[in-house]
Order: C-alpha cells, then structure tokens, then sequence
C-alpha cells in the first residue's frame, strides 16, 4: 500500500467487514478479532476487489516493507536525502541488507538499486515538472555525487536528458505504486495481523 488514498480505501473495506483494527504503517494492519476462515475469506476478496492483495507469507511481507520503506523515502520526505539505502533499510527493517537485496532479486526481478533509481527517477521527473528547483538543486536534494552523475542516470533510465525532458509538452510518468515494478499483475499488498 503506498499512498493515504489507498489507507483510506483498505480502512473503508474493513470497516464495512466489521472488523476492528489498528493502521500500523503503509501496507500494514492489526485486526483485533480473531478471524474465521470465511470472515478472512472476505477480507481476502473485499481487498483484491479494492486492488489489493493480502499477505500471509513473511517473505512478502518483507519485500513490501522494502518497497514502502523506499518509496516513502524518496516521495513522501521533503528532507534532502543523505543516507546510504543499504544502512537505512538494514536499520529500519532490523534485517541484514544481504538477505533483503538476494530475498528482493529472488522475489522482485530487480536489484533494490534498480528499484531506487527506478523511483528516484520518477521523483526527478517530478520536481522537474514543478519547476521549483533547478537541475543542481534537484541533484542536491536526490543525494547525487553531481548534476553530470543524476544526469547520466536519468538518461539511462529514460533515453532522455533532463533537460530535453523538461522541454518535452507531454511529460510521461508512471504512477508510483508501478515504479520499479517489471514483473506483470503485481498488485498492492496488505499485511494483516493479529493482535495478542
């Protein structure tokens, strides 16, 4: 789950279930009851008629963690970014950054690199496309060594520089829940636990 719209959504559908819960964090929740297995069938397909998928598999439910993590880092903190992704995510997620970059790879088809870069390059498109910053200040924020290093990067990822991009009237961006996404069908995804 990456946004509040789909919070709100998931908040909706179990309500409507009955069921009382506690909104951890993005892609995460904790029901209070005891669930049968047709209440949790319901559930099951209240959230895929939403979009969504429910995760019982710890692996899953790592690889969201992951690309939550990620994804709030680059589009939903206005800090600049000054952090090594590797020791940020083994910090917040208490997991060997080993273990998640071969679980990620395994699982997702992509390097959890690519998958930074892939949204990182998305957030460049978009402050690009507000025009509040310039090239330098945009590197800057995005934590690039350069404007040269942002600027290979974004051609690599785009077949354009940032420049010819901003000049471009039909500006192209995927929304984010897609960002990074290669393997076709991958919907969001929901972790529900119970609370003891």
């Amino acid at each position: 789950m990456i946004s509040n719209h789909c919070k709100l959504t998931v908040k909706e559908e179990l309500k409507k279930l009955g069921l009382h819960f506690v909104m951890l964090d993005l892609g995460e929740v904790d029901i209070m009851e005891d669930l049968s297995a047709e209440k949790l069938e319901q559930m099951k397909t209240a959230l895929l008629n939403s979009g969504f998928e429910l995760m019982d598999n710890k692996k899953a439910v790592l690889i969201e963690k992951i690309k939550n993590t990620i994804i709030e880092m680059i589009h939903h903190t206005e800090a600049t970014i000054k952090t090594n992704f590797s020791s940020f995510l083994s910090k917040k997620l208490n997991y060997d950054y080993t273990y998640m970059a071969n679980l990620f790879s395994e699982v997702q088809g992509c390097t959890i690199e690519q998958f930074i870069i892939s949204h990182k390059i998305e957030r460049i498109k978009e402050l690009i496309i507000y025009g509040e910053l310039n090239i330098t200040e945009i590197a800057w924020n995005m934590n690039y060594s350069s404007v040269g290093h942002l600027s290979n990067q974004f051609k690599k990822v785009t077949g354009l520089s940032p420049t010819h991009f901003k000049k471009l009237k039909d500006k192209k961006r995927q929304p984010v829940e897609e960002v990074g996404n290669n393997i076709d069908g991958i919907q969001n995804s929901y972790s529900i636990n119970k609370i003891n």
